[in-house]
């Protein structure tokens, strides 16, 4: 049994080079694990928008749509933590436009409008505001499809915070000369507004490092709309649209941990049949073989005859144009001196040499000095010389031809 479990390991072993040369292991990022984080250094970015907004406050209907729409410009410095979360930060500027009651003159922003609507009854309004804005951003693309470093479209929603500034025109100049300055209807100390936004920037990857950008935005906006004198200070809504550029700083994409995948094994039918054939074949010849070896194992063992009589007791050899007995050769001498010692029967012991090489005179010379090489060291190691006779014999030991020759010389020995 043993030697049947050791053909079929024998078997699989001749087989699993193949299986494994035909498969080679992969490695490949697998983002189903997640993603590594990058440096702190990588992954920041610098955008730059400009647009319009529209100012909604309780008497901005009155005046006319476009008198109603200002500049709105942000910039930003931003950076991404993950595929999905960033921040950004920075300033902006906006323009407030609107119309306000004609009898709130502090409104305004100073005494001597040019012109009003509704015969009289609103005058128009302008402040600008500046300040400082932070966003937080979650990239809604990479959320729903997964993350992929070369996508061209990115959805990205944020929602985020201003502090702003608001500056007017001097109350004091008509409107074509009156300097800007701080303080909106003539109140400095309340002329600071507070805002929250939300907004979905529609990024296009234009080139590895710039994308262009689309941003529509809503601020909730609180803000002096019609002045100290009407004691109004509200919450009002400020919807905006801006286009931009982003610049990518450092390392942009993120990397997924590796994993080993093997490829999947794919045979066409004819190879699947031709394989199929084989291994019935192999199983085949293997069932063939075991029964062999359970008739061997079943097999009872026969006695092993007896030598001839004449059967050689020892072959002693020599090397190709020497006569001296050398290395193992002296351990045969000596074995074989001690069995002679031990029975009474004679020897005789007879000379070859090859029939290749050499010629007569040299082969008979070799076959003579074998002989007496093999009897003289018999005799020291005490067998008595008269019970040892030799001879030399001219013809093949073995005749295995040319290739063998080394086993024809060599001297015999038989018991008489």
């Amino acid at each position: 049994m043993k030697k049947i479990a050791f053909l079929s390991l024998l078997w699989i072993a001749c087989l699993f080079p193949s299986m494994t040369s035909a498969q080679e292991v992969v490695y490949v990022e697998d983002p189903s694990q997640g993603y590594l984080f990058n440096r702190m250094r990588d992954n920041w970015f610098i955008d730059a928008e400009g647009g319009v907004g529209f100012f909604m406050s309780p008497y901005d209907a009155h005046a006319p749509f476009g008198k109603r729409i200002g500049a709105k410009v942000n910039l930003h410095l931003g950076k991404w933590f993950s595929p999905l979360i960033g921040i950004r930060f920075g300033g902006d500027f906006e323009q407030l436009k609107g119309a306000t009651w004609t009898g709130n003159y502090s409104a305004l922003g100073y005494r001597n409008w040019p012109s009003m609507y509704e015969d009289g009854k609103y005058a128009p309004t302008h402040f600008n505001d500046a300040g400082v804005t932070a966003d937080v951003l979650f990239n809604v693309s990479n959320w729903l499809a997964g993350y992929k470093p070369h996508r061209f479209y990115n959805a990205i929603f944020y929602v985020g915070m201003d502090a702003n500034w608001v500056y007017a025109r001097d109350g004091a100049r008509p409107v074509s000369h009156g300097p800007w300055k701080y303080g909106a209807n003539d109140d400095p100390d309340h002329s600071r507004n507070y805002s929250v936004h939300a907004g979905l920037l529609n990024s296009f990857a234009i080139t590895k490092k710039f994308d262009l950008l689309l941003d529509a935005r809503f601020d909730f906006m609180q803000e002096h709309t019609d002045g100290a004198g009407m004691g109004y200070r509200t919450w009002n809504e400020y919807p905006s649209l801006m286009i931009g550029m982003s610049y990518k700083i450092g390392k942009s994409e993120w990397n997924a941990p590796v994993t080993a995948v093997c490829p999947e094994w794919r045979y066409t039918d004819a190879e699947g049949d031709a394989m199929a054939q084989e291994l019935a074949d192999l199983k085949r010849k293997f069932a063939d073989v075991e029964s062999q070896l359970r008739k061997c194992l079943e097999k009872k063992p026969t006695a092993v005859p007896e030598p001839a009589k004449n059967a050689p007791l020892a072959t002693v050899y020599f090397p190709i144009n020497r006569t001296e007995v050398l290395g193992v050769q002296r351990n045969v001498v000596e074995a074989v001196a001690e069995v002679m010692k031990n029975e009474n029967s004679n020897y005789m012991l007879t000379g070859w040499a090859d029939n290749y090489t050499g010629n007569d005179v040299i082969n008979t010379r070799l076959r003579k000095g074998r002989v007496a090489t093999v009897k003289k060291e018999l005799v020291n190691k005490g067998v008595a010389e008269n019970r040892l006779e030799t001879q030399i014999n001219d013809g093949e030991l073995t005749n295995y031809g040319p290739k063998c020759a080394s086993l024809d010389r060599a001297v015999t020995i038989h018991r008489k």
